[in-house]
């Protein structure tokens, strides 16, 4: 296992600035990300498609960002996470701006394209950042709290853009968000630097060599830890994000009849539910680090569970009953940064934005996954092809989710059993579960 070279025993007044800013800017970056989740409807409308184009409509920008994560790490190794995340920040506002103004759907889906091209980067410069400036004892809490406040905007999807989209309507609502994602990008190129004792990676002159990155990607997926924490990622993110950036509003909406408004509280729980677990998360893996798969086992049950209680009964649920699926769900997403953890302890110093770029590829491979199995089982069994789908319709679509469910518990597992097995090689052995609840705390 590697830690990254740490010469500070305490974090100086800047880095909590450089910290500040990249929180803001992955806070923005989310909120492109999901903005489409509270238009989902409108956007039936505007570009006048049927859900399996919907479902395509928020692919473009998730496969992108899934797709430049390699890159993007490997870029990350050699760049720095300051270029990085003023040229994504950059992407992110013309694709926002590009979606503001079209109404036809080959050029929204070249925008989110390019939105998935500029938020690539963002969070995995951020969590890079955090090592080069604090001490490692509170890297894992940081790397929480980094979710913690990007998912807040989700939040601000969930209200402030649900609002200006009632309100304003399309064209307004995405143009704002362009101009914050400027704002917001100015910021971080100001105050994102790296500690004086670091070296600033220098550019390599042409293009990143095909050789170069494929020797980078071997290295970081060399370690089974890394690829554990590939299938972590995988296993805890998908359920969260097929909800919210696509199917969860028309759901609730068309089926268990919430307006809007109601739609989109459910869709805070989810990142209510992020921002509670998160710290919880952080703090459960620096105490308990050879622990970290159960608490991902332990979120993957839960949320089996918490998805039958609401697809095998034939009726609308309660809305006390869709909350605790979207409080389970959401609790997901700090699991899933556990996935940055194992990348941090057992990836190569040498390749370690590649092995973070290889991690957070999992969930996002996942939700691309889920999307598509939710959209194309809607268009299969509705008998009319119409837009509108009833409620036996959506059951069938989401009981799809067991299959990305299934492959990422046995991605765990096996790989769970592969790292415990190289770190018994290197002289660490992890004790039998029932030895370690019998230690004093």
């Amino acid at each position: 296992m590697t830690t990254p070279a740490q010469p500070r025993a305490r974090a100086p007044r800047v880095a909590w600035m450089v910290l500040i800013a990249g929180m803001a800017l992955y806070f923005v970056a989310i909120v492109n990300r999901t903005a489409l989740g509270v238009a989902g409807v409108a956007a039936l409308d505007r570009f006048g498609i049927e859900a399996a184009w919907l479902s395509m409509l928020a692919i473009a920008q998730v496969a992108t960002y899934a797709a430049l994560q390699l890159p993007a790490g490997a870029l990350l190794d050699r760049w720095g996470a300051r270029r990085l995340m003023v040229g994504g920040a950059i992407l992110m506002a013309v694709g926002t701006a590009m979606l503001a103004l079209t109404t036809s759907l080959p050029v929204a889906i070249a925008a989110r394209v390019l939105i998935g091209a500029g938020d690539a980067p963002i969070f995995i410069s951020a969590c890079r950042l955090i090592p080069l400036w604090f001490p490692a004892r509170r890297v894992p809490v940081l790397v929480q709290v980094t979710g913690l406040v990007g998912q807040a905007g989700q939040l601000a999807t969930s209200l402030p853009v649900a609002w200006l989209l009632r309100d304003l309507g399309w064209t307004w609502t995405f143009t704002v968000l362009a101009g914050a994602t400027v704002a917001v990008g100015a910021l971080a190129a100001r105050s994102i630097r790296v500690p004086p004792a670091s070296v600033e990676p220098a550019a390599p002159p042409g293009a990143l060599a095909a050789s170069s990155l494929r020797a980078s990607i071997r290295t970081a997926t060399r370690p089974a830890g890394t690829r554990l924490g590939f299938w972590t990622h995988f296993l805890s993110l998908c359920s969260a994000n097929t909800v919210a950036l696509l199917w969860g509003v028309p759901f609730f909406v068309s089926t268990q009849g919430l307006d809007l408004g109601e739609a989109s509280a459910l869709l805070m729980i989810i990142t209510l539910t992020k921002m509670a677990a998160g710290p919880l998360a952080g703090a459960f893996t620096a105490r308990h680090p050879l622990r970290r798969s159960w608490l991902v086992l332990g979120s993957a049950v839960a949320t089996a569970l918490a998805w039958a209680a609401i697809l095998v009964p034939s009726t609308p649920r309660p809305v006390w009953e869709l909350g605790v699926l979207m409080a389970v769900i959401g609790a997901g997403g700090p699991v899933s940064l556990i996935a940055l953890d194992y990348a941090r302890t057992f990836g190569p110093e040498e390749a370690m934005g590649t092995a973070t770029g290889f991690v957070n590829v999992g969930g996002f491979a996942s939700t691309i996954l889920g999307i598509v199995l939710v959209g194309v089982t809607l268009q299969l069994v509705s008998p009319d092809g119409s837009s509108t789908y009833t409620l036996d319709e959506y059951r069938i679509a989401f009981a799809t989710l067991l299959v990305p469910w299934v492959i990422g518990v046995a991605g765990v597992l096996r790989n769970r059993r592969l790292t415990r097995a190289d770190m018994a090689a290197a002289g660490v052995v992890v004790p039998p579960l029932r030895e370690a609840l019998r230690r004093p705390r």
